[in-house]
């Protein structure tokens, strides 16, 4: 009956979850509800923005400008009451996003490529159809079902260079953010944008321009470009073809709104010559050509000198100097003009560590994790947190850093064991019995950490008839380096054991063990 049961209760739950797509109209599996889907990018939006550069703040005008154009839009979709947000990031990789519930981004490097209003409304057009058709919500539930179970979602709670150190919740948006959308999603998104387009009042003529400009340069294989808005949602002639297909089906005329659209960038088209210089400063300083890079990042404040981020490189710049109390004055400008984007807390809160100056650290740290968790903010934290002697939140923030896949990531999982290794050496040491052909009973006894470990000793013994008590028990040391994913085996003199009853009766304890040096 078993046999049956589990195939019976997937269909079932394959049935219940069928919904209709309410911008398509189509039938398809659905197992993330609206409340889910809604909270999903409610709880991932800023994190998202702060792994993207931040939010850019210099021009208040130019994100209310885009709101309102994605507002407009956003009020004719297939799903117009969802709570719709759209922001401008400070970020020159031309790019643009969306978020399941209706969060919408897009980069500052994108805004200076398009040419009007009417371009801006069909790149925010296409990114409220992947919102309101849930490919976002669509791509999590065919992972789930690749994995072959259901996710309970919690709902409690770039700069590209920190990219590999997210951690925590955050790296669900970072998933999300990295979701590459079939062909058929960007067919949809093309349609039924160019649809909202013309409901608002647009000229959808400026989506097929805005194609065949994507597809030229796409050709061209710029970097900025690949790295980008390419490389998520890749152009191509047939699509083009598909839009012109599309406007045939469209009332003609609408808006262009290109005098409207200059004037709204005019600030960012000013400084664009000041972000080249600056972003072109983060390469040399990357390849550490710290000297060239400062040069640039001093031009780049002399164009625009209340760009936060030109104020944090060069912060950056002078920790790596060693040049503290530079490096402090550098970042409290950057903080000044803006106070809500994490790097700039946590290469302060580095250098304040730097400095000796714990407390002061630890504040930084804080507040950078509250915007973007990242593994060098919990690993500083950590070692803080282990030099006051708080030993158990020093685990808490060696745990959390030793998510990322970096050499961070690796150095708290290192000290993560270090520390819990002497109270909970079971949790590291893996042991398992082992029968020859002559019954004589073995324990292989191995390294499940990321560290060599020695000093090892366990206790193998028999269970009394109770089943309740160890008797016959002996200890074995091992004092030999185990290294990471190694084992030995020790002969324990038991046996020769002829049945499975016997073999469970005997247990294996971990008793310690200690990190080599």
């Amino acid at each position: 009956m078993r046999r049956y049961l589990l195939p019976v209760l997937l269909i079932a739950a394959l049935i219940s979850g069928c919904a209709v797509n309410p911008v398509t109209g189509k039938r398809e599996l659905q197992f993330v509800s609206e409340p889910q889907e809604i909270a999903l990018g409610v709880q991932n939006y800023s994190p998202s923005q702060q792994m993207q550069g931040g939010e850019y703040t210099l021009d208040p005008a130019l994100a209310a400008y885009v709101q309102q154009v994605g507002q407009r839009l956003a009020a004719v979709s297939d799903r117009p009451d969802l709570p719709y947000e759209f922001s401008v990031l400070n970020n020159s990789v031309p790019n643009a996003w969306a978020l399941p519930g209706g969060k919408i981004a897009l980069n500052r490097g994108l805004l200076l490529e398009l040419g009007s209003e009417a371009e801006l409304a069909a790149v925010l057009g296409h990114e409220i159809v992947h919102a309101a058709a849930r490919h976002g919500a669509k791509s999590m539930e065919r992972s789930l079902l690749l994995q072959g179970a259901l996710l309970a979602v919690q709902l409690s709670a770039r700069d590209n260079r920190y990219a590999n150190f997210i951690v925590g919740g955050a790296q669900v948006g970072a998933m999300l953010l990295t979701t590459k959308y079939g062909r058929n999603a960007e067919l949809d998104s093309d349609y039924y944008g160019m649809r909202y387009m013309s409901e608002a009042g647009y000229d959808p003529d400026a989506a097929v321009d805005l194609q065949q400009t994507f597809v030229r340069l796409s050709e061209g294989k710029g970097t900025n470009w690949l790295s980008g808005l390419f490389a998520s949602h890749p152009p191509s002639q047939s699509r083009v073809d598909k839009n012109k297909e599309t406007i045939l089906e469209l009332v003609d005329g609408g808006e262009f709104g290109r005098e409207r659209y200059m004037n709204a960038i005019a600030g960012i088209t000013r400084n664009k010559e000041a972000y080249e210089k600056y972003d072109k400063a983060i390469e040399l300083s990357n390849e550490n050509q710290v000297d060239q890079a400062l040069t640039l990042v001093h031009e780049a404040l002399r164009i625009e000198p209340r760009e936060s981020k030109f104020h944090s490189l060069m912060g950056d710049i002078a920790a790596h100097r060693n040049n503290y109390r530079a490096a402090v004055g550098h970042y409290d400008d950057a903080v000044a003009y803006n106070p809500q984007y994490f790097q700039t807390y946590l290469g302060r809160g580095l250098t304040y560590e730097a400095m000796g100056d714990l407390r002061g650290a630890e504040e930084d740290l804080k507040r950078s994790i509250a915007l973007l968790p990242t593994a060098p903010a919990h690993m500083a934290l950590g070692s803080i947190a282990e030099r006051s002697g708080r030993t158990d939140e020093a685990k808490q923030h060696y745990a959390m850093a030793s998510q990322s896949q970096s050499d961070v990531g690796q150095a708290a999982s290192k000290a993560l064991v270090r520390l819990d290794l002497p109270s909970n050496p079971g949790q590291y040491v893996q042991t398992r019995l082992q029968v020859d052909p002559q019954g004589q009973v073995g324990v292989a006894v191995g390294n499940s950490s990321p560290v060599a470990i020695r000093n090892i000793e366990i206790v193998v013994g028999v269970l009394d008839p109770t089943g309740t008590q160890l008797q016959q028990s002996k200890p074995y040391q091992i004092s030999r380096v185990v290294g990471p994913g190694q084992q030995i085996l020790i002969n324990t003199g038991l046996g020769p054991v002829t049945e499975q009853a016997q073999l469970q009766r005997i247990k294996v304890q971990v008793r310690r063990a200690a990190v080599a040096e």
